[in-house]
Parts: C-alpha cells; structure tokens; sequence
C-alpha cells in the first residue's frame, strides 16, 4: 500500500494508538461485542492517551494533531473496534466540535476543555423521530424564560446517550434551531435505556427526553437561530472520522483476506492461488487506496480552512460503500469460517451496514454533492 507522507509526529502518533489498539483494544474487541459495552478502564485509557482532544488546540486541552491526526486515530481504532470508534466519533467530532465550531471562548473553556481531556463525556443530539435525513424538521423547542431557557422534546438514536455528561442538544426557537449545551443531571432531562442494535453494539445509543429542563443562557452555543448551520458544519468534521474509521476496518478485512487465502486449501493449493479469489482481493486493495486518498486529502483541506461540505459528504459516500464491499468479499473469501462468530469477519459485517445511514444516509450524501457541483456549474 503506498505510503503516505506524514510527518514524525503523525507516524509516532498512529505508532501508538496502533500498539494500543492491537494489545488492549483487538484481543477484548469480541468481548465488547457480546456484552454491549466499551469497559470504563479502556474509555480511560483513550483518554489518557490523550486520543478523546486529539484534533483540539492545546489551549482548549487538546493534542493539536488536528483533523489529519484525528483520522489517523480513527483509522486505526476502526481496524481494531468499529464499536469504540463510534463513541470515540460521537464525543470528538460531533459532540464536543460543535461546542468548539460555534461556541464563544467562555463556553469553549467551560465545556471543550474537560471533554477534550477525557474528563467529561461528550454526545451530539440532533436527530429526532420525524428529523432524520430531513435535520431540519427539528421539533424539541426552546422557550426563554428570563436568563434561561426552558427545552421540551425528545431526541433519538443518541450515541453515547446513556452515559454522556455533556449534550450539544438542537432546538427550535422562534427564531430558528438554536444550539445549547445540556448536562447530565439537570432537572427534567434522562437519557433511555440503551438500544439494542444489529451492529456496533459496544456503542451505547439512547433517546433523550426533556421534560422543562431549564438552560442557562450562557449555555447557548453561538447565536439564536444560527444552530443548523453549526450542526451542518459540525457533521462536515464528523464524516471525515467515520470515513477513516472505514477505512481502518477495509485494512484490517483486507490483511485478514489475504492471510485467510494464504492457509485455506482447495483441490491441493491456497485459494489465494484462484483467479476468483484474487479479484475480490484487487476489488478489495483498490477500494483502500481510494479511501485512503480521499480521507486524507480532504483532512488535509480540513486543517488548511478549505474544507467544503462537498468534500466531506464524498468522503462518507465512498467510504461506507466500500467498506460494505470489502467486508462482504471479506465473507466470500472466508466462507462458512467468515460467517461464523469465531473469527472477527461476522462482526465487521454487522458492524460495517450502519456507516451507509448515521450522520447522513447515503442518499442525502449524493444529494450534498450534487447540489454543489450543480452550484459551481460542473466545476469542482
């Protein structure tokens, strides 16, 4: 696979969370799986490692690798547990970026700081029952009362909802969706009890319900009625870590393919020697190196201030849909093996479907780029 050119830092920094993912997090990746959660001592760890501020300013208790090093962590967790990507997702790049992307620098010092250190767990509340691909229809509203406002509503499909500490929650005002933080313990806001899902099932998801919780003022995040836009903006930043966390998992099926293929005997030879089998693994090796481009250029452009939505809505377009191919030739080249709960390969593939529908569903990605491309005239 061609090398890419990152810097010493970069190259320490994916060193280090590879090491942990291969001895801490891959060998309990199962386990995670079948008790429906990510053990408290390995979210401390990721903490500890610095890996839940990793694309944040140092002022605002954050590594400062930015977007370029956040994918590259993602990557590799992907590789080991799509499940701990997915929270580690939710809390970075949704949940505590969309109180860094609007947030004024009290609110930042007040809420980015703790969650960035891994000290507060951070969730991103937009999508509602009738607010899924149409994010706008939101209708948990937000009413003033004085120097607070008073939330009425419920959310759905929360990821980290059960035990998060800090919400960015979206509600309507009069003047439009209007972003707030809401936190864990407040009068009139719980979280359900958590889903049980096909896939990912080590990350936690929940409804949100709040019944008057009253608001700070303070706790708004950027202006009133200027919510949607920071929500937009914020899911521009989350889809590039989902779409490396893909990417890490397209690896990780494409070296266990091969090595698979390598031991598996037919007819007196390795199947790696069939010419069936070698397709799917060149579909699988091309499919990689165009993610790997995609996810990397447009980090790059991320970090650079140039980032678009369009950029980003390719990015998890191609990413999702490849890694629904690989893991399905993944489960070819394995046969009956790969369909069975003994080896990792079932698990991918249960884990893999749902990257094609949260944070946008494949259909309102190509609709993201489209119109764009639409936009500029054919000109991108």
């Amino acid at each position: 696979m061609f090398e890419l050119v990152f810097t010493e830092e970069q190259k320490m920094l994916r060193d280090m969370v590879r090491d942990f993912a291969n001895n801490e997090l891959k060998p309990i990746a199962a386990k995670i799986d079948e008790e429906e959660a990510i053990p408290d001592e390995i979210i401390r760890k990721i903490a500890e490692l610095g890996l839940l501020g990793a694309p944040f300013p140092v002022e605002y208790g954050g590594s400062g690798f930015g977007e370029v090093g956040y994918c590259i962590i993602q990557e590799e967790i992907g590789r080991a547990c799509l499940s701990t990507a997915t929270m580690i997702g939710a809390h970075v790049s949704i949940g505590t970026n969309a109180i860094y992307i609007g947030g004024s620098e009290e609110i930042r010092q007040k809420y980015v700081v703790p969650c960035a250190q891994g000290e507060k767990i951070a969730a991103f509340a937009l999508t509602e029952s009738k607010a899924g691909s149409d994010a706008f229809d939101v209708s948990t509203r937000a009413e003033r009362d004085g120097d607070h406002w008073i939330l009425n509503g419920e959310k759905m499909w929360i990821t980290n909802g059960p035990f998060a500490d800090v919400f960015s929650v979206f509600a309507r005002t009069n003047r439009g969706i209007t972003a707030f933080v809401v936190e864990k313990g407040m009068p009139g806001f719980s979280a359900g009890a958590p889903e049980k899902k096909m896939g990912i099932r080590g990350s936690k998801t929940s409804t949100l319900t709040f019944d008057n919780v009253r608001v700070s003022h303070e706790n708004m995040i950027g202006e009133e009625g200027r919510g949607f836009l920071i929500a937009m903006k914020t899911l521009d930043a989350g889809r590039l870590g989902l779409g490396a966390a893909c990417l890490g998992a397209c690896k990780e099926l494409l070296e266990m393919s091969v090595r698979y293929a390598k031991e598996r005997k037919q007819f007196n030879e390795p199947i790696a020697n069939f010419q069936a089998i070698q397709f799917m693994i060149a579909e699988m090796a091309t499919l990689i190196y165009q993610v790997e481009s995609l996810v990397y250029r447009t980090a790059t452009l991320y970090d650079k201030g140039t980032m678009l939505s369009r950029q980003s809505a390719m990015v998890k377009l191609v990413a999702s849909e490849a890694l629904d191919k690989c893991v399905d030739y993944a489960m070819q080249i394995h046969g009956g093996m790969g369909y069975s709960r003994e080896l990792p390969v079932e698990r991918f593939y249960r884990d893999s479907r749902i990257n094609r529908i949260f944070e946008g569903t494949t259909e309102v990605q190509k609709l993201v780029i489209a119109r764009d491309v639409i936009k500029r005239n054919g000109v991108i």
